[in-house]
């Protein structure tokens, strides 16, 4: 397939409140007619919370089972992280949903010690490439933008790229939206694939404000799309036709280094 549509949800999220933030997002949602991948917040349901005691639920919760329903109903792929208690263990965890049930799951890497993050939640140690329609898309959360290590494009023997997308969930701080912006490009540049970057808006109940900048960016590094402050419900379409011409102009990669990483 040579084109595949992601529509990025900037929104306010209401402080460790999951009934309110579950309502407020379905109802944007539903009002999505034709939607293909749906991409929500890091930690939607809370905010970024460090509560996890008190917020988290299991993969049977019924946070994940609204996502579950929703990607259902409206027949999309449904994307974001949650707060989730597993084996004793918190995790930031970012899900992937597909309509027929089918979840996959990936737990942040680099948690946000700065915040405190790290002595609340585990560590995830395996990225998760998801694959639809003839693409490949690399899922990951906030803090690991960060680290471009752990995001290095790597090709198999025959050439063949890991993946086409690199998405970013985040609760990414005003303060701080330079680096974000910068990095989101250099992610794009270096692995000379789309970035899309879904950040939330407002302040937390922390009374940090978050100023959204959420961007979708192409293998080149132009800037496809960027909304800062404003709630935004906004939907991309990507080619795989442009993607190809570009790799294939600017064959970079095939000078890189090679590597393996190990965690």
């Amino acid at each position: 397939m040579s084109a595949l549509s992601f529509t990025l949800i900037q929104t306010a999220l209401h402080w460790e409140d999951k009934a309110a933030n579950l309502r407020m997002l379905e109802e944007k949602i539903e009002a999505l007619e034709g939607a293909q991948v749906v991409v929500l917040p890091e930690m939607f349901s809370t905010g970024f919370s460090m509560k996890p005691e008190l917020l988290a639920e299991t993969m049977d919760g019924p946070s994940v089972q609204w996502m579950k329903d929703l990607s259902a109903r409206k027949k999309i792929i449904l994307t974001g992280s949650l707060i989730i208690e597993e084996e004793g263990r918190y995790t930031n965890r970012l899900l992937w949903v597909l309509p027929n049930g089918q979840v996959g799951i990936y737990d942040k890497r680099h948690r946000f010690g700065y915040a405190g993050e790290d002595k609340h939640y585990a560590a995830g140690n395996r990225r998760l490439v998801a694959s639809v329609n003839g693409w490949k898309i690399n899922l990951m959360v906030c803090y690991d933008l960060r680290f471009p290590v752990w995001a290095r494009q790597q090709r198999d023997e025959a050439g063949n790229f890991e993946y086409d997308v690199l998405i970013y969930v985040a609760n990414w701080p005003e303060r701080r939206n330079t680096a974000w912006k910068t990095l989101l490009q250099a992610r794009a540049i270096e692995n000379q694939c789309y970035v899309i970057g879904v950040n939330r808006v407002g302040k937390d109940g922390n009374d940090i404000y978050h100023s959204g900048d959420s961007m979708v960016v192409d293998p080149l590094g132009a800037i496809l799309y960027h909304n800062a402050h404003d709630e935004d419900v906004h939907t991309v379409t990507l080619s795989k036709t442009d993607l190809q011409e570009i790799r294939d102009r600017f064959p970079f990669l095939k000078d890189g280094d090679e590597f393996k990483l190990l965690v």
